[in-house]
């Protein structure tokens, strides 16, 4: 009886618990994450696992590619697969209405990484969006510009272009009814006073460090960040996290899931740049490998070609899986992408084919990138390795470098090959360029 007495209780309790948990999910607003330009919903990824393992319900979050992330050379002048500053606030403004109507939620919180910030702030204090977002986040956003010249004011990113000086026209960047935070770094490659970063070396480009900042906004230095890690790194998130949620997460890494769910688009790679619109009749494979040597082990676990919607999956993979993804996209070099373990699911492991090759590829037996989409490598911040040595891009200074190339002898073809940053290693196979074939060492973290 005594038994059965308690077993009463924790139901009950338990089922009182149940509504009382749902109540505080529903309370927390669902988030719209935007990447910056010529980027994608990917970069997302473990901030998304971030948000997920603190509490936010997966449904409650959303990263969304723009379909043309590249800004044109002009934002007055139409250009093929860009996309102007207003089409960028529009596109925003329909992901909003769509995270409403999926939710229910009056209210969105907004973060963007970069030039995501830009349709953020114009919707919400220009186009009337405050009634529709709770928290507004730029994250490294060039809020007044990446340089200040006469030269080019047509583009979006000169503090002289039109778009610029109506976003920073008024007395205040931000609006009330919406909480504001801007996140900038001290090693921002776009918030730099000579302009080498963007082609012109030697020319002031008229900005500081503090470009990025808000004026009434909440404003946090993150010393040591690059551009990209300002909004993709786990001290990023926590900010981030503090900002929309008013408390502390309880973890900054990211707990495994047994058997996580993989799935994602293949987007395009065009001349002049990136879209984001999907590709059909690409194929993609995976094969487990052996963590040590980036061998395959066994067949593949999962092969599909991609239809009009570009959707590559879904596959189920265990947590502790070192994975070979293979694609071969018409027209391009066959990508091998070596990647270290995915904690867990996710629906935005987009995928793209590689850069054309260049002269120097073409003559050599063999092409290894190390790349690390979420953030750069920085010297001496960090340790970068491409087969046990340091990569021949090393740049001290300011961090701006993602990729690194090894090209290596026909003796080596069929071996392992090993990247490693900081305390993240992959290994891959040295692979054929006669064949087409491209190694890819993709860092997650």
């Amino acid at each position: 009886m005594m038994l059965a007495r308690r077993s009463l209780l924790l139901g009950a309790a338990a089922a009182l618990a149940a509504p009382a948990t749902l109540r505080a999910q529903e309370a927390l607003p669902p988030i719209l994450m935007v990447h910056g330009n010529g980027d994608h919903a990917a970069l997302w990824l473990t901030t998304l696992w971030r948000f997920e393992v603190n509490g936010w319900p997966r449904d409650r979050l959303m990263a969304v590619n723009m379909p043309d992330p590249l800004a044109r050379a002009n934002d007055a002048v139409p250009q093929d697969n860009r996309s102007s500053s207003a089409e960028q606030t529009q596109r925003l403004a329909a992901f909003v209405a769509e995270l409403r109507a999926r939710t229910g939620a009056p209210r969105v919180a907004l973060i963007g990484n970069s030039r995501g910030g830009y349709p953020i702030r114009d919707f919400v204090v220009h186009q009337g969006g405050a009634t529709q977002v709770s928290h507004a986040i730029t994250c490294g956003t060039p809020n007044r510009g990446v340089f200040d010249w006469e030269f080019n004011e047509g583009s979006e990113f000169n503090a002289r272009s039109p778009f610029l000086r109506r976003l920073n026209g008024g007395a205040s960047d931000v609006v009330e009814g919406t909480a504001f935070l801007a996140l900038r770094s001290d090693n921002d490659l776009f918030a730099q006073p000579d302009g080498r970063f963007v082609g012109r070396p030697g020319t002031p480009t008229g900005i500081t460090q503090d470009g990025p900042a808000l004026r009434g906004a909440t404003n946090i230095l993150l010393p040591g960040l690059d551009h990209r890690e300002i909004a993709y790194h786990w001290r990023a998130f926590r900010e981030q996290f503090r900002f929309i949620a008013g408390r502390e997460p309880a973890t900054l890494t990211v707990p495994a899931e047994a058997r996580p769910v993989l799935n994602g688009l293949v987007t395009n790679l065009v001349a002049g740049g990136a879209t984001n619109r999907p590709v059909a009749g690409a194929v993609v494979e995976i094969f487990r490998t052996d963590a040590r040597t980036g061998a395959r082990i066994g067949e593949a676990i999962h092969r599909r070609e991609t239809g009009t919607d570009g959707v590559w999956g879904p596959v189920t993979v265990q947590s502790d899986w070192t994975l070979e993804i293979v694609l071969t996209a018409p027209g391009h070099p066959t990508a091998h992408y070596f990647r270290s373990p995915f904690p867990r699911s996710t629906e935005v492991l987009h995928l793209r084919p590689p850069a054309p090759l260049t002269e120097a590829d073409r003559a050599a037996a063999s092409l290894t990138r190390l790349t690390r989409p979420r953030g750069y490598f920085s010297w001496p911040r960090d340790v970068v390795l491409l087969d046990g040595r340091e990569v021949a891009e090393r740049r001290e200074g300011v961090a701006s470098l993602a990729v690194a190339n090894l090209r290596l002898p026909a003796e080596r073809l069929g071996t392992p090959i090993a990247g490693v940053f900081n305390q993240e290693g992959i290994a891959g196979r040295v692979l054929p360029l006669s064949e087409n074939r491209i190694a890819l060492l993709e860092m997650t973290w």
